[in-house]
């Protein structure tokens, strides 16, 4: 079959590009013909963050094009234009103000041969702007299936469309460390990711102010800036214990970051899916998360992590608390057990082609 895929590589960091180079990847090896239709200019200046790294964070895909740019209407044509003749094009979805009539022109040009599926890492975004959902609507009505990764994000889905709605796991795009040291408590818990509002930092820190003696770290870029976090911290009186590290952390960085935690704590108010629970896993470290999307698919709460509710200062306390009851941490970490990702994207790549 020939496939096309529409969306980030190499040299756009962060988990969707290394799912996008991923799935192109595996898709040739099981003997597909792919290309990867991908960005010259992803997003105008004022996106937040470092959008291009110097250095490829997993090995880069070979038949990729980077000639789409979200400010030349052109370059959406001509790429319709050019996947005429393909099997399949699959959208990797996950901002409508930018992505939907960029997704929907290539749709038009590309013609009814192609079959079309909006592959979504979020339906919606989690901060909503004016006009994403009658932008989200203008493309998944007019293609033939959306993917989703969990059931709340498929509930969502179909109230945007009538075309058929498919779930299946995000499977993991991760780099597992040859060895691991053995594990011992040093008091100290991991926040690792793009920092933004509905990851309920300001939760974290909150709940972190009522159990003494423990130290956090906080890791990842900053969506629209850090003053609020600093001005929180100082409020609560915990610039000794908290570390804000709000550049981009790269690739080769990552591993020391979770190996230096007892635990990555995953506070989110609300979400879809996130590698970060197979991350720490792999670094052999529990995890800590909210109740939320597919995070409790990955948690086995009480044998490899525990698990509380979500926007919940008290309850994510209680939890942290009893983390660190004396055995209770390294008890958590025997049960770790890195998950295996084969069955994953043989599930994954079967649900998106059927």
């Amino acid at each position: 079959m020939n496939i096309a895929i529409i969306g980030p590589t190499h040299p756009y960091k962060g988990g969707i590009a290394k799912h996008t180079t991923e799935l192109a990847r595996r898709l040739e090896q099981a003997g597909h013909n792919v290309v990867l239709e991908s960005w010259k200019h992803q997003y105008p200046w004022f996106y937040p963050g470092t959008q291009r790294v110097a250095r490829p964070e997993i090995p880069p895909f070979n038949n990729v094009r980077q000639s789409l740019s979200w400010r030349n209407p052109f370059s959406w044509l001509l790429a319709g234009q050019r996947l005429k003749t393909y099997d399949q094009i699959i959208f990797v979805w996950w901002v409508p103000t930018f992505h939907g009539p960029i997704y929907r022109a290539i749709s038009m040009a590309a013609g009814k041969k192609p079959a079309k599926t909006v592959l979504c890492h979020n339906v919606l975004p989690h901060e909503s702007r004016p006009g994403d959902r009658w932008l989200a609507k203008q493309l998944m009505q007019k293609v033939n299936k959306i993917l989703v990764h969990t059931q709340e994000q498929a509930q969502v889905a179909k109230q945007l469309t009538p075309r058929p709605v498919a779930v299946t796991e995000l499977p993991a795009v991760i780099t597992k460390p040859a060895t691991l040291p053995p594990y011992k408590v040093k008091h100290k818990l991991l926040f690792f990711g793009f920092i933004r509002p509905y990851k309920g930092v300001d939760v974290l820190l909150k709940a972190l102010a009522r159990v003494p003696d423990v130290q956090l770290t906080i890791a990842g870029e900053c969506w629209g800036g850090r003053e609020q976090y600093d001005q929180l911290i100082n409020d609560l009186g915990l610039q000794n214990r908290v570390h804000l590290q709000t550049d981009y952390v790269p690739e080769e960085a990552i591993s020391d970051l979770i190996l230096g935690a007892d635990a990555v704590v995953l506070s989110y108010k609300h979400g879809t899916a996130s590698f970060n629970v197979q991350l720490a896993h792999a670094h052999g470290r529990p995890v800590i998360a909210t109740k939320t999307g597919s995070l409790p698919q990955h948690v086995r709460d009480g044998k490899d992590g525990l698990l509380c509710k979500p926007d919940d200062v008290e309850d994510l306390a209680k939890t942290i608390q009893e983390f660190y009851k004396p055995g209770r941490a390294a008890q958590l970490a025997k049960g770790v057990k890195a998950e295996g990702d084969e069955v994953a994207w043989q599930n994954y790549l079967q649900t998106l082609l059927q």
